[in-house]
């Protein structure tokens, strides 16, 4: 097995999911990224920011988060606008990671695709309705 299958298989292996978070602005974009922190540990710190990258073309941030152990369980979140989360990781990683998001946000599955021991999912977000 070489490094590359080595370093698949750990992640297939853990509950690692990398989180891409892209067509929004960059207020939303935090707002993602501090309810995943808030359930998860995640390789991004709180006082990392996101900036936009370019004036001309959208901007893609990404985050790996360890869905293993949970934090707690986010409240809701308030969005501007919609906003499109790509998840990549293990079956039950990135299953675990679209339900805590619904407790944050109204979730709803726009894509998938599916590999033999890992999937990627395209969600879109958008912040919970009044009831």
């Amino acid at each position: 097995m070489n490094s590359t299958q080595e370093q698949t298989q750990a992640h297939q292996e853990s509950g690692d999911v990398v989180v891409a978070v892209t067509g929004c602005p960059k207020e939303d974009a935090r707002t993602v990224f501090d309810v995943l922190r808030s359930s998860f540990v995640s390789d991004r710190p709180a006082s990392d920011t996101p900036e936009d990258a370019s004036d001309t073309r959208p901007t893609v941030w990404t985050a790996t988060v360890d869905v293993s152990e949970t934090k707690a369980g986010p409240g809701p979140a308030q969005l501007s606008v919609p906003v499109m989360v790509e998840a990549q990781g293990g079956y039950w990683a990135v299953d675990r990671l679209r339900k805590h998001l619904a407790d944050a946000f109204t979730v709803r599955l726009v894509g998938t695709a599916a590999g033999d021991q890992e999937q990627e999912i395209r969600l879109r977000l958008e912040s919970h309705r009044p009831a």
